[in-house]
């Protein structure tokens, strides 16, 4: 008889050590998962990125378009209409 209760009790021990080993590796492959579907979480809420901007950008267009006026003023001064100090002042506000 004391070698089966040494039986029995030796199975008991290995039985609990499994039982508390299965537990433990459970409970660390849950909080993996959980880490894991947090950080995909938080990939999937950072903002997107902003398009890249249009090939023609306002800042293009408009030194385009001061070029130009600075065209139109230049030859206003040349045909006479605008003085030196009226050029100097348009191309001033213009430009500045």
């Amino acid at each position: 008889m004391p070698g089966l209760l040494r039986g029995v009790a030796r199975t008991a021990v290995v039985a609990g050590t499994a039982t508390a080993v299965s537990n433990r590796v459970s409970r660390r492959q849950q909080g993996r998962w959980a880490e894991q579907e947090y950080q995909q979480a938080q990939v999937q809420a950072a903002p997107q990125p902003a398009p890249p901007p249009a090939t023609t950008t306002p800042l293009t267009d408009d030194m385009s378009s001061k070029i130009d006026q600075l065209k139109q003023l230049g030859d206003l001064k040349a045909q006479g209409v605008l003085t030196e100090a009226e050029f100097a002042e348009q191309k001033r506000r213009l430009l500045g």
